[in-house]
């Protein structure tokens, strides 16, 4: 492995820790859509502070980004407060107006610079090695990897330091004002960290990969824990087994890296979606085929409890009986006395169906719960 090719990883690595911290917030807030919103609408803040300094690597590119960011957010949550429309509406009005802005402004007056709408869109981590810092003639490393990796802190800085208040802004906003935490102050920081982590990402890896980073380990972990400081945990071990794994994947398709990397992230997260423990769609598969026969057990159980000893209990506590009272197919009603001996709740006489003590009990519970 070449020295550059530890760096792309290093970089891919940091961009996608750096992206998790706030995606995590951004996911549990379901305000998923704003770090697409956001990713787009600071490209006219970038673009009208170029036009200030004419330097792309201005710290002033990062500071506009950021207000515009949080003017992003302001418009959406201003026409939210319209009661007009919803969020996905506002997001959709505000984004592509500001985000065609910033196309328009690029288009008419810096054409001829880096600063074009693929590069903002798509990025080029395969170059990042190569774009490199130098402090008094010392080779300090790629610039990307040092802007990241300075975002990382911040973002991390930000969390340890006021992660109380996060936490409880994040689920019950009513009671962080009510306890003095300022919810506002910190949404507003929040999202300004967010547009600052975005455009710190764009030279590397671009918009797309960035919200693939923001969102897609966050809503993983979502999947895996309930936990805040394991969600953050976990988003972090996913984005950068993502991003590994992608710059591999693109390696073998010779394809780009950060798409590459984006499109780990959806395998990852399709199968977490798919194998998590509690929330992935096996789970619920198999949550609700043991719910239907155990509501099917009850019915069972309730039915041949009612006609337990009564002259009647020979015809209808009969297997054969029970597609007619209870409107159960053949197969359906076979399969749920099998189960519901195989439970130990019910046992054969013969052709008579006999509840077990374990039957009447269940019988019993079912009946008070209803």
């Amino acid at each position: 492995m070449t020295p550059e090719q530890i760096e792309i990883q290093l970089i891919a690595v940091v961009v996608a820790a750096a992206c998790a911290i706030p995606g995590v917030f951004l996911v549990l807030r379901r305000m998923a859509m704003m770090s697409d919103a956001i990713s787009h609408a600071i490209l006219p803040g970038i673009v009208l502070a170029f036009f200030i300094t004419h330097d792309l690597n201005s710290p002033l590119l990062v500071i506009a980004a950021g207000a515009t960011g949080i003017l992003t957010v302001f418009l959406v949550e201003s026409i939210l407060k319209t009661r007009l429309l919803k969020e996905d509406a506002a997001i959709g009005l505000v984004f592509p107006i500001l985000f065609s802005l910033g196309v328009v402004l690029i288009a008419r007056y810096a054409g001829d610079i880096h600063l074009d709408t693929d590069a903002v869109l798509l990025g080029e981590l395969a170059f990042a090695p190569f774009d490199r810092l130098v402090l008094f003639g010392v080779d300090i490393g790629p610039k990307s990897l040092t802007t990241m990796t300075g975002i990382l802190i911040a973002n991390a800085l930000f969390v340890i330091v006021f992660y109380k208040e996060l936490k409880l802004s994040t689920f019950d906003a009513g009671l962080a004002a009510a306890l003095g935490f300022f919810p506002a102050a910190l949404h507003y920081i929040l999202m300004a960290l967010v547009s600052v982590t975005a455009v710190g990402a764009f030279d590397a890896v671009g918009s797309v990969l960035v919200v693939a980073l923001m969102i897609g380990p966050p809503a993983a972990a979502y999947l895996l824990t309930d936990r805040l400081a394991r969600m953050i945990g976990l988003s972090l071990i996913i984005g950068a087994v993502s991003a590994i794994g992608g710059y591999w994947m693109s390696f073998a398709l010779d394809a780009s890296i950060a798409g590459c990397i984006a499109v780990a992230v959806g395998i990852v997260f399709g199968a977490v979606l798919i194998l998590a423990p509690e929330r992935g769609i096996i789970a619920s598969y198999r949550r609700r085929w043991r719910l239907k026969w155990t509501f099917a057990e009850k019915m069972l159980s309730i039915h041949l409890q009612q006609h337990e000893g009564l002259p009647e209990e020979a015809r209808e506590n009969r297997p054969a009986h029970l597609q007619e009272h209870l409107r159960w197919k053949p197969d359906f009603a076979e399969r749920v006395v099998r189960f519901s001996e195989r439970d130990g709740l019910v046992v054969r006489r013969g052709d008579l169906l006999l509840l077990t003590e374990a039957g009447r009990a269940l019988a019993s519970e079912a009946i008070v719960q209803n």
